[in-house]
């Protein structure tokens, strides 16, 4: 690893296992990334993000059971320095707002930004944390 590269700590929130492996196998090509966890319901990912500590969070907005709206509630005031990218099908102005208020620093459209996502992680790596 360079000296530019520090690792960087991902936590995966989607409700579909088929786009959590598509996110994990973007992310495997950047040098310094480590998924440290993965989760598809509020509760289970609430969880996940307060015991694992990663440095962001790839949120889906349409979660089992649930929003990731839920998510940054229960876990920005927790854990303000965690980045949060938002990466939904649900890509509104009216859930972006919303999504911003509650810390998100991110907001993508699914369908058109999918690889975005990744180029925002990789600019992450780059940075100290």
């Amino acid at each position: 690893m360079n000296a530019a590269t520090h690792n960087l700590k991902v936590y995966l929130v989607d409700d579909t296992e088929s786009v959590r492996r598509r996110l994990a196998d973007r992310l495997s090509h950047i040098q310094g990334v480590e998924i440290v966890g993965e989760a598809e319901s509020p509760a289970e990912a609430t969880q996940g993000i307060l015991a694992t500590h990663p440095h962001a969070v790839l949120l889906d907005l349409g979660l089992k059971g649930g929003s990731g709206l839920e998510v940054l509630r229960g876990v920005h005031p927790a854990e303000p320095g965690i980045v949060f990218i938002v990466l939904t099908n649900h890509a509104e102005p009216a859930y972006q707002k919303r999504c911003v208020q509650l810390g998100a620093s991110y907001f993508l459209d699914k369908t058109h930004h999918f690889e975005t996502a990744a180029d925002i992680v990789s600019g992450l790596c780059k940075r100290p944390h």
